[in-house]
């Protein structure tokens, strides 16, 4: 395999990692091990959009290459699969064709149905407003609340939205509907309810990750994951109090 193929395989590696969620020190261990397992001695550096791969040849240049990852979510799954891509090149080396093809088969994997994403979230909800001291009327509301948000969200994911903005419209849903409920059915707690369904969409892996990659010495990347999990609940906290202003 030539320098460029160990290079795209590496760099499609660490983009997969990037874009759904893995820790900055995990990217580039990855991409540095994938490329040592093929005899050649790299660099790594992972920003928050794109990693920096250099590659040394056997007669002493170097191959710099970059790939920018713009799209970003959660998949843990994902992750492990790239894991263990990586862990079996150390034992087996494979084809460019074959490398290739298993992370496009990665990349490709099927994630959950949304009826199976849509139930996890209700059950988020409803399990975190009895949580934090909410009846059990509380918690059925959280699960129709949170059921009402979840579809909202996956029906204006196609519109590439701003971060910000979805998460400031679910938290608008959130806090407009609890307040709706409480209305209807006085008994509802209506704090309980917002504290228990915001819950599915506060960037916990973001937040958890920044402070690894702090702790690791990635200080820059900590920082860029503490930032974006913090417009991330500032907009979720717009738009609850919008909605419960109006």
């Amino acid at each position: 395999m030539t320098v460029e193929n160990v290079s795209e395989i590496a760099l499609i590696a660490g983009s997969i990692l990037l874009e759904n969620g893995a820790e900055t020190h995990r990217i580039e261990g990855t991409v540095s091990s994938i490329c040592e397992s093929y005899g050649l001695s790299a660099e790594c550096l992972a920003m928050s959009n794109g990693i920096l791969l250099s590659i040394e040849t056997s007669d002493a240049n170097k191959i710099t290459s970059m790939k920018k990852v713009c799209q970003k979510q959660v998949d843990l799954y994902r992750i492990e699969l790239i894991n263990s891509f990586s862990r079996k090149l150390k034992k087996n080396l494979i084809s460019y064709a074959d490398a290739k093809k298993t992370l496009d088969d990665i990349q490709n994997s099927p994630t959950f149905t949304l009826p199976v994403r849509t139930v996890a979230a209700c059950m988020t909800g409803f399990v975190y407003s009895l949580f934090f001291n909410g009846s059990l009327l509380d918690g059925i509301a959280s699960i129709f609340i949170c059921f009402i948000t979840y579809i909202i969200l996956e029906k204006v994911a196609p519109f590439d939205m701003s971060q910000f903005f979805k998460n400031y419209l679910a938290g608008f849903v959130i806090g407009g509907t609890s307040l709706l409920a409480h209305m209807l059915y006085s008994p509802i707690n209506q704090n309980n309810v917002i504290t228990g369904s915001i819950m599915i969409l506060l960037p916990g892996v973001v937040l958890t990750n920044g402070i690894k990659d702090v702790i690791f010495g990635y200080f820059s990347a900590g920082i860029a994951k503490f930032c974006e999990a913090l417009i991330i609940i500032v907009a979720v906290c717009a738009g609850v109090i919008t909605a419960l202003l109006i």
